[in-house]
């Protein structure tokens, strides 16, 4: 009888111990914050294959999102990996595409952040109330908007906060 004391102490003890810490796990990761990954070029040259990601859950609760948003979202085929676009086209606002530019209500957008021209012709898309339109920055090599359409603010799992892996990246993911 004396041996089974200490065992069930040892696993009282580990119930305490790792049973909070699992709740705490998982609502950090359920409400404020996960990991990801970038898997392909779709991002690049501003985020690459394989790097690792920390993104954040907060900000679209209490916020809408911002164009030039690094964003992870459901993607429309739902047995697929989450993907990472940027928020390109904002609610009520005109998007179109022709020779190789983007325009937002007829002005033609800055984009600091490419290194090519955008491909393909698109709109005028109007779009909705409580979506966005979403793009990749390697606009040659991009599942984004122009293919599955706008995305609904429900379907954003959160926004690219910190870059974590490799080590010689790490620093936040800024919006331009």
């Amino acid at each position: 009888m004396d041996e089974k004391l200490p065992v069930k102490s040892w696993l009282r003890e580990l119930v305490e111990s790792v049973l909070p810490a699992l709740v705490i796990v998982l609502v950090i990761n359920v409400f404020l914050a996960q990991a990801t990954r970038v898997e392909g070029q779709s991002m690049e040259p501003n985020l690459h294959d394989n790097q690792r990601l920390i993104i954040e859950k907060v900000t679209y609760r209490f916020n809408r999102p911002e164009r030039g948003d690094i964003v992870v979202l459901r993607p429309p085929q739902q047995s697929s990996e989450p993907l990472i676009k940027r928020v390109i086209g904002l609610p009520g606002e005109t998007l179109e595409i022709h020779n190789g530019q983007v325009y937002i209500d007829g002005e033609a957008l800055e984009e600091p952040y490419l290194n090519q021209p955008t491909w393909g012709t698109v709109g005028p898309v109007l779009v909705p109330e409580e979506h966005v339109f979403v793009m990749g920055d390697n606009r040659r090599a991009s599942n984004d908007s122009r293919a599955f359409g706008v995305v609904a603010f429900d379907d954003i799992i959160g926004r690219a906060w910190v870059r974590y892996w490799p080590p010689a990246e790490i620093g936040t993911v800024a919006a331009p």
